[in-house]
């Protein structure tokens, strides 16, 4: 019996094998779950890789951007589940002039962007959903620890700065509903989105010598687990918390 036995879980951020997204899917189907995921732009390559889970499912075409895609989303995503249990926001984008150390340079078009894409998003895809979330139900964001300033982050630092606060809110507005807000900070990982990133290269052994339970950039299993543990009824009072899986890097000194 798996920790997500019956529950029916929306999972974003599927592009390929190596995002976190479709590990915690790939984890959430073995637990028990069904599973519909989303997709937007390369919807052929989601949909490539709904085929390679364990079981194939659903794909549904979000932009978290477009209010009429937001707008039908409960009904389409009920035409394959009538009811969710959880949703995973694997979502967070910027514009190349938002990062690579041109902070003080970026305009606002750039960063409106990445704000909307990284942080609004997760109120957007929360109230979408809200219609068909069953009392009980569990939204997990990712994070990156946005305590400091990292080189080369820049506005994406900003804009997880902004995901960690909208997800505060979200657990105090969503709660009496009775559904739980959490993010899971992990660790740098060789996910397409990090690759996009200038200097993430320098950041693999300097994170792994850091962290004293070592740090795998290649190794995305540890964080898929701890989604789909907050995802499942195993944090029933935890709402608002962001969960560091990061070998322990966050808590130690420079």
């Amino acid at each position: 019996m798996g920790i997500l036995d019956g529950k029916n879980i929306l999972i974003t951020g599927v592009i390929t094998d190596s995002s976190i997204a479709f590990h915690a899917a790939r984890l959430a189907q073995r637990e028990g779950a069904q599973v519909v995921l989303t997709g937007y732009g390369r919807m052929s390559l989601v949909n490539r890789m709904a085929q390679r889970l364990p079981e194939p499912c659903p794909v549904i075409e979000l932009d978290v951007t477009d209010d009429r895609q937001l707008a039908t989303l409960s009904a389409r995503a009920s035409e394959h589940l009538d009811a969710f249990d959880g949703v995973l926001h694997a979502i967070a984008f910027a514009p190349q002039s938002a990062i690579g150390g041109n902070f003080m340079n970026t305009g606002w078009d750039d960063v409106a962007t990445a704000l909307h894409v990284s942080t609004y998003s997760l109120k957007a895809l929360a109230a979408a959903m809200l219609p068909i979330l069953r009392k009980g139900s569990s939204i997990v964001g990712l994070d990156f620890d946005a305590r400091v300033a990292w080189d080369g982050y820049d506005w994406m630092g900003v804009a997880k700065a902004g995901l960690e606060s909208c997800a505060r809110y979200l657990a105090r507005d969503l709660g009496p509903h009775g559904i739980r807000v959490n993010l899971v900070a992990a660790g740098p990982l060789r996910t397409t989105a990090a690759r996009s990133i200038p200097g993430f290269d320098e950041s693999d052994e300097s994170w792994n010598r850091r962290a004293p339970l070592g740090w795998d950039t290649r190794d995305q299993t540890a964080t898929a687990q701890a989604c789909v543990a907050l995802l499942s009824g195993w944090f029933p009072a935890t709402t608002g918390e962001i969960v560091h899986v990061d070998g322990g890097a966050h808590a130690m000194g420079a």
